[in-house]
């Protein structure tokens, strides 16, 4: 009969766990501070930019003897000092209009060019010259705009008197060279258009190739799969794109203050040469300005970095809002 035994003998004792030992807490640490200290660093610079604008623009509207978002005129200098900002806020907004007219469907149309049609010989050139372009001072396109694009904007201004003069927008009723504001948001669309050109043509080569493929799989053309697959992807990005060029318009001064022939009057005639822009008659004025003048262009200059928070927040909301602009979805 075979005999049964038992071991007796105590457990042994568990295998050490080995763990990693962890060499990346003090980085991290030290990356969050780093990124924590750039976002309060930048918000503290924003307050103090909006505290100073502030400060100087009430002293300037406390003796101001008009209205100042009304008043048409331009004069802290006189006795009773009288200056207000409607023409250089409709100047600005309407060339800036008119840039952002012309040339983000030209950007994104380049754009899709480049990603989707081009060959890649010519695509990467071409993307090279465009890159080039945003890089261009703007006392250059400004003297360029003076010399070359007034004098030959003649003859245009002519054609759109004759055969859209109805539209009443593009009637011209008075007698002079091409320094408007329409041929100031022309300019500026030349200068943004490198910029949204670029980052949408960025956003377009981040689109997923399975969904193209997908959709070519399908039997979609060439359209077809950018109309469903491209757009819908890219489209956040290009809205961030055009407000990228929108603040470049809004904040342009050198180009515009070489092309264009200010007054102090509004004219629906964008032919017509005169009007202003906030940062036309800041650079403009500010070296012959006294203590007062200062800080009615410091004013006008609140008023523009007003202006501009709100396009940029109004994009992030439209964005944020519409979850098809996110391209979730494409």
């Amino acid at each position: 009969m075979a005999s049964i035994t038992t071991d007796t003998s105590p457990p042994a004792p568990p295998a050490p766990v080995l763990r990693a030992k962890s060499t990346g807490r003090a980085g991290d640490k030290i990356f969050l501070g780093l990124s924590r200290g750039s976002g309060i660093l930048l918000l503290v610079l924003m307050a103090s930019i909006a505290a100073f604008l502030s400060v100087r623009a009430g002293i300037a509207i406390s003796k101001d003897e008009g209205n100042f978002f009304t008043t048409f005129d331009w004069n802290p200098a006189a006795d009773k000092p009288v200056f207000g900002i409607a023409v250089l806020l409709f100047g600005t907004v309407a060339s800036s209009l008119i840039a952002m007219v012309i040339a983000v469907p030209v950007a994104v149309g380049i754009a899709l060019f480049i990603s989707h049609y081009a060959p890649r010989k010519l695509a990467a050139p071409l993307a090279y010259v465009v890159d080039l372009l945003a890089a261009v001072p703007s006392i250059i396109y400004g003297i360029w705009g003076a010399l070359f694009l007034v004098p030959y904007l003649d003859g245009m201004n002519s054609w759109l008197d004759t055969y859209l003069g109805w539209t009443f927008v593009f009637h011209k009723t008075e007698v002079g060279v091409a320094r408007s504001l329409f041929t100031v948001g022309i300019l500026l669309a030349i200068m943004i258009l490198p910029i949204v050109t670029s980052v949408s043509r960025e956003v377009f080569l981040q689109v997923p190739r399975m969904n193209e493929e997908a959709a070519l799989a399908l039997g979609a053309t060439r359209w077809e799969v950018i109309r469903l697959s491209v757009l819908p992807f890219g489209r956040s990005g290009v809205i961030s794109a055009s407000m990228l060029g929108l603040g470049r318009a809004l904040g342009e001064t050198m180009a515009v203050a070489t092309v264009l022939s200010p007054s102090y009057l509004i004219s629906l005639h964008l032919l017509n040469p005169g009007g202003g822009t906030f940062a036309q008659n800041i650079a403009a004025k500010f070296d012959e300005a006294n203590q007062l003048g200062r800080d009615a262009l410091i004013a006008s200059g609140l008023v523009l970095f007003v202006l501009t928070l709100l396009v940029n927040g109004a994009a992030r909301l439209i964005i944020a809002r519409r979850k098809e602009y996110s391209g979730a979805n494409a």
